[in-house]
C-alpha cells in the first residue's frame, strides 16, 4: 500500500503534466498588437508634445546683445531674395538698427543651375538697403539648416564669436535653435513677425515637428560642438 508521501508526489506530478487551461494560453498576436498600440501611443504623445514646444518657441523674441545676427537662407531667384527671405533680411536689419549686433551673417547655398547663393543674394539685398558691406558676412555653404549652421559655426570659431541671434520663420526657430546649440552656439531667438513665412500653418508645423523629432532622435548624434572649442 503506497504511503501518503508517495500519493502526494503522484498528485503533484499529475498537476504539472496537465496542460494549461485555455484562459492561460498566451497569444503572440495579441502581445504584438499591444506593443504596437503602446508604441503608436508613445509616438503620438511625443509628436503632440514636440508640436506644442515648437509653438511656444515660435513666440520668443529675445533682443539682447549677441556677437552676430544669423539670417537663415530661403529661396532666391537669380540674385533676388524670395518674399520669405526678404522678410528675414528686413527683420535682421531692424535688429541691427536696434543695437542687437553690428554683425550680420547671411546663410545658404544654391540649387543646381543657380548663379547666386542664398547667402550672396541676402548680402546684396542688405547692402542695397543701407547696411555697410563690411558688417555682412555671406556664408554660401549648405543645402539644409544643419549644413548651413555648421558652416556658420566654423566662421564663428575662427572669429572667436560665441553668441548669435537667430532669424528665421517662427515655426523654424525650434529646430534651428536645437542644431545651433548642438554646434556650441549660445542662441537667442528673434523670428520674423510679419510677411511671407511668418504664419504658423498646419503643414509647416507638421514638417518642423517631424524634423525636430528626427534631429533629437538621430541627427544630433552625428554632430559635434565647433564654437568655443578653439
Amino acid at each position: 500500500m503506497p504511503s501518503d508521501e508517495s500519493a502526494g508526489l503522484a498528485m503533484s506530478s499529475a498537476r504539472w503534466e496537465q496542460p494549461e487551461s485555455p484562459g492561460k494560453t498566451r497569444h503572440p498576436i495579441r502581445t504584438t498588437l499591444r506593443i504596437f498600440i503602446l508604441a503608436a501611443l508613445a509616438f503620438l504623445i511625443a509628436t503632440i508634445a514636440t508640436a506644442v514646444y515648437i509653438g511656444l518657441i515660435s513666440g520668443t523674441d529675445d533682443r539682447s546683445h549677441s556677437d552676430a545676427i544669423v539670417v537663415l537662407g530661403a529661396a532666391q531667384f537669380n540674385g533676388t531674395p524670395s518674399p520669405v527671405l526678404q522678410s528675414r533680411l528686413a527683420h535682421a536689419q531692424e535688429l541691427q538698427r536696434s543695437g542687437v549686433s553690428p554683425n550680420i551673417i547671411t546663410v545658404g547655398g544654391k540649387q543646381e543651375g543657380d548663379r547666386f547663393t542664398e547667402a550672396q543674394a541676402g548680402k546684396t539685398w542688405l547692402v542695397k538697403s543701407g547696411v555697410p558691406a563690411d558688417q555682412v558676412t555671406a556664408v554660401g555653404t549648405g543645402s539644409d539648416t544643419a549644413e548651413s549652421l555648421t558652416a556658420v559655426a566654423k566662421v564663428m570659431a575662427d572669429r572667436g564669436w560665441r553668441s548669435i541671434t537667430l532669424v528665421t520663420d517662427p515655426v523654424h526657430e525650434a529646430r534651428s535653435q536645437a542644431i545651433a546649440r548642438r554646434l556650441g552656439m549660445e542662441v537667442r531667438l528673434s523670428p520674423t513677425s510679419g510677411g511671407a513665412g511668418s504664419d504658423v500653418t498646419p503643414d509647416y508645423l507638421a514638417r518642423e515637428t517631424l524634423g525636430l523629432m528626427h534631429f533629437w532622435a538621430w541627427q544630433r548624434w552625428g554632430m559635434q560642438s565647433i564654437v568655443g572649442t578653439q
